[in-house]
């Protein structure tokens, strides 16, 4: 859904995730539509105005629905959207918002009682408008099931390619994210606001061990290896982490492991020990619990939905 002054950035980063055919993914693809409640509605400062598109009643058969941004939060979204964001929450659909999309979710009011966070500069505003909604200021995506919401512009694109591996499993998502140039997607849990978001210098940033760590995830590191190879203290790593991700260490080793194993399981390794293993979980058990944690799925339920190697 598009309103009138949504953000250009927003609504570009749906179809671009979603919009897009991808004749390198086999599986059938998104079909994507973009509606409005006027034929004609003005973008963002009139940066330009978008005509030609469906109407509300196009939402009303969705399976997802993404609604719109509303770059000054004081502007109430428009009755029509409101109205065909409640129906949608009625009969079950997915619904997406994107950086201040929080405000359009709770003024429809599915957000009571609900997880969701919003861009850091508006969460106080949130917090005072919706108290019924459990805001999460400080992370980039919440995924609450059936309704997600990303903080900012940027953490779009981290909720986009979150959905597409709920979807379509992590494999897909890495395909999609290699196509957009764009790094594997953040956690959602990680901090929206990062001291060093690009680093000055690069051979002082943590890219040269990241890119040393992901080959030998099966091997046993450890924090203090890693910091090692980065040549600092471990309370020196820790801090960067925190600077240039927004995580911990571990907690990005352990995120880096379960992408493996998905991927191995996505590709038909049978052997959960293998993939535990190869992947650096160690055991099948963690494995079942480190997966059920990141995807809500068991092994053998992401073998069913995503697998192509049999059950």
């Amino acid at each position: 859904m598009v309103d009138e002054g949504s953000n250009p950035f927003e609504l570009g980063v749906a179809p671009e995730l979603f919009g897009l055919r991808r004749p390198e993914v086999e599986a059938p693809w998104y079909e994507f539509t973009l509606c409005a409640a006027a034929p004609r509605t003005r973008m963002h400062l009139g940066m330009f105005t978008l005509s030609d598109v469906a109407d509300l009643s196009a939402a009303d058969e969705a399976h997802t629905v993404l609604v719109p941004n509303r770059p000054d939060p004081e502007v109430r979204p428009c009755g029509p959207v409101l109205e065909a964001v409640g129906r949608a929450a009625a009969r079950g659909a997915r619904l997406v918002g994107f950086c201040t999309g929080a405000f359009t979710l709770a003024e429809a009011g599915v957000l009571e009682g609900r997880r969701a966070t919003t861009h850091w500069r508006w969460a106080e505003l949130f917090a005072a408008r919706y108290p019924s909604v459990r805001l999460k200021p400080d992370v980039l995506f919440v995924d609450d099931g059936d309704v997600l919401t990303a903080a900012g512009s940027a953490a779009a694109l981290d909720l986009g390619l979150h959905l597409i591996s709920r979807d379509h499993g992590a494999e897909v998502a890495n395909t999609v994210s290699r196509r957009l140039v764009f790094a594997a997607h953040r956690d959602g849990g990680q901090r929206q606001f990062v001291e060093q978001p690009v680093p000055v210098v690069r051979d002082a940033s943590l890219a040269p061990v990241l890119d040393w760590v992901r080959p030998r995830l099966g091997a046993p590191l450890t924090v203090d290896a890693l910091a090692a190879r980065a040549a600092v203290s471990p309370a020196t790593l820790h801090r960067r982490f925190r600077a240039e991700l927004g995580t911990t260490p571990l907690a990005w080793l352990t995120g880096e492991r379960v992408a493996l194993a998905c991927r191995m399981i996505e590709r038909g390794e049978p052997s959960l020990d293998v993939v535990a293993r190869e992947s650096g979980l160690g055991t099948a058990a963690n494995l079942r619990a480190q997966l059920r944690r990141r995807t809500g799925l068991s092994p053998s339920a992401y073998r069913r939905q995503f697998g192509t190697g049999g059950a």
